[in-house]
C-alpha cells in the first residue's frame, strides 16, 4: 500500500475515534458540574438571576419529521429540574417563575448561524407571576442579545446571538396575572382533563369556525380563573390544548371558556393563532350581560347603555400589535330586552381611533328597549339591574346626561334596518331606517327614517358631543300619517281619509334631553286635514287635560275636523303659538298661551267661536296651566265670549300661515280641507294689518 492512502486512512480513522471519543463522552459526562457556568450565562444573557437547581442532563434524539442533513443530525435533548426565575428589578417578589421540570430540544444546525433554535419546550409543573407596572413595563420581556453593561460600567458589545422557540407544551401549573394598566388581578390554574376532549366535540356541527378540525389538537387541560378585571369581579374555567404553536400561523391553538365579570357574560370556542402573542383569532362567540355599554370596561367599544342581552356569533381577529388590529363579529343573533338584533359588526385599531363599523338588522323591535339610547331614564330596566333611577318624580322630560366622554374614545359608521318598532298596543312603527356616523365625539343620525300610520317620518340629528355642553341640531318632517291608523280602535275613524303632515326644526344646548329642550330654538308646523275628535278618542289616547277640554267643548259627541293647523315657533325653550286652531263642523276653536320646556310649565287658554248658535253654548274660554306632570285644566270665569259668528283672530302675521302651506297636499284624491282655512287665517291677518294701518 502506498504511503498516501495510508496516510489518509490513518486520519480518518483519528477522526472516527475522536468522534466516539466525543460521543463516549457525551453519553457518560455528569452535566451538573457545568451547571454552575449554565446559570452564570443564563443569568448574563437575561439580565435576572437564573438556576438550576436539581439535576441537568443531556440525550441524543434523531428528530420526527425532518428532511435532509437536519433529519440526519441527532439532536440534543437537554432536561433540567427544579429552575427558578428571578423577578425583573423593580418588580415586587423576589421570583418570577419557579418550574418542576424543563425539557428542551435544540436543532444543532442553526448554532453556525449564531441562533439557538429550539423546535420544542416542555415544562412542567410550571408557577408564574406575571406583572404589568403602570407605565408599560412588563417583567416577562427579556434583552437577549441586546448590549449588556458589564461589572465595570463599560458598555460591551453583545454576543449577537438569538433564541427562537417554536412550541411550547405544558401540563399543570398556575399563573398569577397583575396589570396596572388594565386594573387586573388575576390567578390562572391549568389542571390536565381526565380524558382528551376533541376539537370538534367542543365547537359542534353548527360551529362558524372556518379552522379545519383535522390541524387541530385536543383539547387535553382544563383551566379555572379568579380574580378581577378593570375594578370587577373576574370568574371563569374553560379547556386549551396542551402545546403552543408560538410562530406558525398554521398550527392554531384550540381554546374554550366561559368567563363572567360583574353582569356580562362571554362564552367562546374555536381556536387563536400564536397565543401567546395573539396572533389572531377564529372563534364562536356569544356574550349577555345587564347593559351593553357594560361590554366597554371588557373590550374598550362605546355601546349605549339597553335592557339586559344575549347575542351568539362568530368572532375573527387579526392582530398586528404595532400598525393595529382588526375584529368581525359575523352573522350574530340576539336579543336586546325583548326585540330582536343580528347582523354584522367590524371593529378597525388601525386608525387614529378606534371605529365600529357594519349593519344591523331587528325583525321586531320594542320601543321601550329603545329608551335608554335617546337619554330616557328607563326606570323598569335601572331597577332589573339594581341601579336608582335619577329621573325626578315631578318631571317628564328625561334628565339622564348623555355620556359624551365615551363618544370620543372611538368612532362609528353603522346602519340599522327595523322592520317592526311596537310601542305599546298602540301606533306600530314599521321599515325604520337609521344611518349612525359617530365620529371625533359628534354624532349625525341622517337619516332616522321610518313608518308610521302609513304615512313616513323622516328625521335628520346632529349632536356635537365634542363641544361642553353638547349642541344639537334635530330637523323631522312627517308626511300622510293617517288617523285612523294612529287610533285604529276608535270605530268612527276607520275609513276616514284624515291624514297628519308637520315640520319641526329645533336647535339647543345640554347634556340631557330636558336641557336641550329647555333652552331650544325652533319651530313646529303641523297641519290634520279632516278627522274626528271626542271624549273617548282623548280617554283611549290617555289624555286626561284632552278628555277634559273636549268633554266640556263638545259633551261626548264625536265630532268631525275639517282642519287643525299650528305652528309654534320656539324661543330659549318657551314655545309660543302663533297659529293654533281647530276648524271643526260646528265651531273653531283657538288656542293661545305659551309652553315652557325649562321649568315644563304650561299656560294656555282654549277659545272657542261657535258656527250656529244651537251648535254651541260654551260662552267662557278654557285655561290649562301647570306643569307637563301634573296639568291642571279648568274654566276661565271671565270674560264671557261675545256673541255672534265672526272670526277669532288666528295669527298675529301672515308669515306662519304661508309656512303651513307647505304641508297642504291632496288628500285621497279630494280637496285639502286645510287650504280654506289656511286662505281665511290669512285674510283675517291682512285685514288686521290693514285696520291697524288706517
Amino acid at each position: 500500500m502506498k504511503r498516501a492512502p495510508k496516510i489518509g486512512i490513518g486520519i480518518l480513522g483519528g477522526l472516527v475515534l475522536l468522534v466516539l471519543l466525543l460521543v463516549v463522552f457525551v453519553l457518560v459526562f455528569d452535566f451538573n458540574r457545568i451547571k454552575p457556568l449554565v446559570n452564570e450565562q443564563v443569568s448574563a444573557a437575561l439580565g435576572r438571576d437564573f438556576a438550576i437547581n436539581g439535576d441537568l442532563g443531556l440525550d441524543w434524539e434523531r428528530p420526527e419529521g425532518e428532511q435532509g442533513l437536519a433529519g440526519w443530525v441527532p439532536w440534543p435533548h437537554v432536561h433540567a429540574e427544579d429552575i427558578t426565575l428571578a423577578n425583573a428589578d423593580g418588580f415586587e417578589g423576589e421570583t418570577m417563575a419557579e418550574i418542576a421540570r424543563v425539557d428542551a430540544w435544540l436543532a444543532p444546525l442553526g448554532l453556525f448561524a449564531k441562533r439557538v433554535s429550539l423546535p420544542r419546550i416542555a415544562f412542567n409543573r410550571a408557577d408564574a407571576a406575571l406583572i404589568r407596572q403602570a407605565d408599560g413595563s412588563d417583567n416577562w420581556t427579556f434583552d437577549i442579545g441586546n448590549d449588556s453593561t458589564g461589572e465595570d460600567g463599560d458598555s460591551a458589545e453583545g454576543s449577537g446571538w438569538s433564541v427562537d422557540v417554536d412550541e411550547i407544551a405544558f401540563d399543570k401549573g398556575t399563573v398569577h396575572y397583575r396589570d396596572a394598566t388594565l386594573d387586573a388581578d388575576i390567578d390562572l390554574a391549568v389542571e390536565p382533563l381526565a380524558e382528551a376532549v376533541p376539537f370538534a366535540q367542543i365547537t359542534g356541527d353548527d360551529s362558524a369556525v372556518k379552522t379545519d378540525p383535522a390541524r387541530v389538537r385536543d383539547y387535553v387541560f382544563g383551566w379555572t380563573i379568579d380574580g378581577s378585571f378593570r375594578g370587577a369581579p373576574l370568574s371563569g374555567e374553560g379547556k386549551i390544548g396542551g402545546v403552543l404553536a408560538l410562530k406558525s400561523d398554521t398550527t392554531p391553538f384550540p381554546v374554550q371558556a366561559d368567563v363572567s365579570s360583574g353582569s356580562t357574560r362571554v362564552q367562546v370556542a374555536g381556536t387563536i393563532r400564536q397565543p401567546l402573542n395573539f396572533g389572531g383569532a377564529d372563534l364562536d362567540v356569544a356574550f349577555s350581560g345587564a347593559s351593553l355599554d357594560n361590554l366597554y370596561r371588557l373590550t374598550g367599544v362605546t355601546l349605549p347603555p339597553t335592557p339586559a342581552y344575549s347575542t351568539r356569533g362568530h368572532l375573527t381577529a387579526e392582530i398586528d400589535h404595532a400598525k393595529g388590529s382588526t375584529f368581525a363579529y359575523r352573522n350574530f343573533a340576539g336579543k336586546i330586552g325583548d326585540s330582536d338584533i343580528g347582523g354584522n359588526l367590524s371593529f378597525d385599531q388601525t386608525g387614529e381611533r378606534p371605529k365600529l363599523s357594519g349593519e344591523l338588522v331587528s325583525k321586531q323591535l320594542l320601543f321601550a328597549d329603545l329608551a335608554p339610547l335617546i337619554g330616557a331614564d328607563s326606570n323598569e330596566h335601572k331597577a332589573e339591574r339594581g341601579e336608582s333611577t335619577r329621573q325626578p318624580a315631578d318631571k317628564v322630560l328625561p334628565v339622564e346626561t348623555f355620556d359624551t366622554a365615551s363618544w370620543a374614545a372611538m368612532d362609528a359608521d353603522v346602519k340599522f334596518t327595523a322592520e317592526r318598532i311596537q310601542h305599546g298596543d298602540t301606533l306600530p312603527l314599521n321599515d325604520l331606517y337609521a344611518h349612525l356616523v359617530l365620529d371625533g365625539g359628534e354624532i349625525l343620525m341622517d337619516p332616522l327614517r321610518f313608518g308610521i300610520a302609513k304615512g313616513e317620518l323622516n328625521t335628520t340629528v346632529r349632536l356635537e358631543g365634542n363641544k361642553s355642553p353638547l349642541a344639537a341640531r334635530a330637523d323631522l318632517h312627517a308626511r300622510r300619517l293617517q288617523l285612523d291608523e294612529i287610533v285604529p280602535a276608535v270605530e268612527a275613524l276607520e275609513g276616514s281619509l284624515g291624514e297628519i303632515n308637520a315640520d319641526a326644526s329645533f336647535t339647543g344646548t345640554g347634556n340631557s334631553v330636558a336641557a336641550l329642550l329647555g333652552g331650544a330654538d325652533g319651530r313646529l308646523t303641523v297641519l290634520i286635514d279632516r278627522g274626528a275628535i271626542s271624549r273617548n278618542l282623548m280617554e283611549l289616547a290617555g289624555l286626561n287635560v284632552g278628555n277634559y277640554v273636549v268633554g266640556k267643548l263638545f259633551g261626548d259627541e264625536l265630532v268631525r275636523i275639517n282642519c287643525a293647523a299650528a305652528d309654534i315657533p320656539i324661543d330659549n325653550g318657551l314655545a309660543t303659538p302663533t297659529v293654533f286652531v281647530f276648524d271643526t263642523e260646528n265651531a273653531i276653536v283657538n288656542i293661545t298661551g305659551d309652553i315652557d320646556f325649562g321649568p315644563e310649565s304650561l299656560d294656555l287658554t282654549i277659545t272657542p267661536k261657535s258656527k250656529g248658535p244651537r251648535l254651541f253654548t260654551l260662552r267662557s274660554p278654557l285655561y290649562v296651566r301647570g306643569t307637563f306632570a301634573e296639568p291642571s285644566p279648568g274654566v276661565k270665569a271671565a270674560p264671557l265670549l261675545a256673541r255672534g259668528a265672526a272670526a277669532v283672530a288666528l295669527g298675529v302675521a301672515a308669515t306662519p300661515a304661508a309656512s303651513l302651506l307647505a304641508l297642504i297636499s291632496p288628500t285621497g284624491g279630494e280637496e285639502n280641507q286645510c287650504g280654506p282655512v289656511i286662505e281665511r287665517i290669512r285674510s283675517t291677518d291682512a285685514n288686521t294689518e290693514n285696520d291697524n294701518a288706517g
